[in-house]
């Protein structure tokens, strides 16, 4: 198996998929909020906040069921699979079907809680009714890019959800073009999103032609059987989700609602930061499944090394740029002449946290809980969202201030990752601490040097005396990835990955050569 050669054709697409995304869900954010009432934007932007929580109610089975695909793939043991993923689509149409009367039913207690003017009620109790029948539909649709996943076909989902964002786009621009109100934009929402998953479970089918879905296959051991994984992976996935949404909760009990802004508008360089790094890190776990299911454990050891090394190499210039441009990247984002200082250190903290996270947690993590160290990993998640929550609430009561929260956030982190990831990463590795350092940070780090240097330097340039406009970021940005493309040809690629480079350039421009 091509490990770096798969990484890297699964983050190109990945990047593609992001891009698309964040442009597009830019200009349709834009598009609701001016071309919607205020009323019918908070109530679309609260059914699309519960939407984001169904993750809760997937308990870890459309990870088990990428990991069980890429085992049984292997193995060819279609019977197998089709009793594995007939049990789990059946029992997420058993979900969806339970949230869609629960829903049903209780659609007027749910809504009497919000305050919906006088006269609007039933108009927003048929959105929200549309919005749950999507929501069912939604469940066991779901798993079908999760079986492509385990293929290694992510490409392929990234491609589906790419054309599926663009097709959103263009529907709801014609959509509030016309004005077709907020029922045909939800319908609209809900076919792009449900529309490229009914897509990935026709080319899983096509690529499947021996497994067979069907409830009679549906077996409530197989139900167990996967719940000794899924389980502990939907545990590692809910102690994810607090590490990442609880900090707000803590400043909004513990400050006040307003210092919650604070706290997102430093936080926004960091999420963007996170997206853009985690691409191709989404290959990791099906790769890691397959090989394991092969008994190639050389492979899988190389998967950990050139997966933390190549993702290092992506954080770590783009680390130095939001690093460097922090304040011009909140003014971008929020529109604010100056950033809070509070929000400002607060983004410096948030953005260290997750760099200082690529390092140790998030290529071993995916890997180790496809190698059967999923209690393991369970238990150090708990053990760093305890201690995330009690260093942040603890600092934040004696300091009053909203970069506590953050600094509360990267205490447990580094503990973990240096303390307990870092080790475990290298002894399965067969190496130690420091030969894995040597291996993977050392290199890229020197590699950083020049494009350091080069963002240092021009802090004394005369017009850095504020925050800078956006051209002028543009302008040294290509300038320092222009250095830092410089330092890892020298320091950071190999051999290989040179000539591979150099090959690609000159069948593109076939007069040229890189030196």
């Amino acid at each position: 198996m091509n490990v770096k050669g798969t990484l890297w054709r699964t983050s190109a697409s990945s990047y593609l998929r992001t891009i698309v995304r964040l442009i597009l869900g830019l200009v349709t954010f834009r598009m609701l909020y001016s071309g919607l009432s205020k009323s019918d934007f908070g109530f679309w932007s609260l059914l699309w906040s519960v939407f984001g929580y169904g993750v809760l109610v997937d308990f870890g089975l459309g990870f088990a069921a990428q990991k069980r695909v890429a085992e049984l793939a292997v193995s060819e043991d279609w019977e197998e699979l089709s009793r594995v993923l007939s049990t789990i689509i059946t029992f997420f149409l058993g979900v969806g079907a339970i949230v869609l009367l629960l829903g049903w039913f209780g659609a007027d207690a749910l809504l009497g809680t919000f305050k919906i003017a006088p006269g609007d009620e039933h108009h927003y109790r048929g959105v929200f009714l549309i919005f749950l029948g999507g929501l069912a539909v939604g469940f066991p649709l779901g798993i079908f890019p999760e079986i492509l996943r385990g293929l290694q076909r992510i490409s392929t989902v990234n491609h589906i959800i790419t054309i599926g964002v663009v097709v959103n786009a263009a529907l709801l621009a014609a959509a509030l073009h016309f004005g077709w109100g907020l029922h045909v934009i939800l319908l609209i929402a809900l076919a792009t999103t449900i529309g490229p998953d009914l897509a990935c479970a026709i080319v899983a089918r096509a690529l499947l032609p021996q497994v067979r879905i069907s409830p009679r296959l549906f077996q409530w051991g197989k139900v167990r059987q996967t719940m000794q994984f899924s389980i502990w992976a939907y545990l590692i996935t809910a102690t994810n989700i607090v590490l990442g949404k609880t900090d707000q909760l803590v400043i909004g009990t513990t400050l006040a609602v307003s210092a919650v802004a604070i706290y997102v508008t430093g936080s926004k360089v960091s999420d963007i930061f996170s997206m853009f790094t985690r691409q191709l890190q989404e290959a990791l776990s099906p790769a890691a499944a397959h090989l394991r299911a092969k008994g190639h454990h050389d492979a899988l050891r190389e998967l950990l090394v050139e997966g933390t090394r190549l993702s290092v190499m992506i954080a770590a210039p783009l680390y130095l740029l939001c690093a460097f441009y922090m304040a011009e990247l909140m003014k971008l984002l929020t529109g604010e002449a100056q950033p809070n200082p509070d929000g400002y250190w607060t983004g410096q903290v948030l953005l260290a946290w997750y760099f200082t996270s690529i390092m140790t947690h998030n290529v071993s993590k995916r890997i180790f809980v496809m190698c059967g160290h999923e209690r393991r990993l369970m238990w150090l998640g708990l053990a760093e969202t305890i201690g995330n929550l009690v260093c942040s609430i603890g600092l934040i009561l004696v300091f009053k201030k909203v970069v506590c929260v953050a600094v509360g956030s990267i205490i447990p982190s580094l503990v973990i990752g240096w303390g307990f990831m870092w080790p475990w990463c290298a002894r399965d590795a067969g190496l130690s601490p420091w030969q894995l350092a040597r291996a993977v940070l050392l290199p890229t780090f020197f590699g950083c040097l020049p494009m350091a240097a080069a963002l240092c330097t021009l802090r004394f340039l005369p017009w850095h005396h504020g925050t800078l406009n956006f051209g002028v970021v543009a302008i040294e940005s290509t300038l320092a990835i222009a250095i830092a493309f410089a330092g890892f040809w020298k320091c950071v690629l190999t051999e290989t990955e040179r000539a591979k480079i150099a090959g690609y350039w000159v069948r593109i421009h076939p007069r040229r050569r890189l030196a």
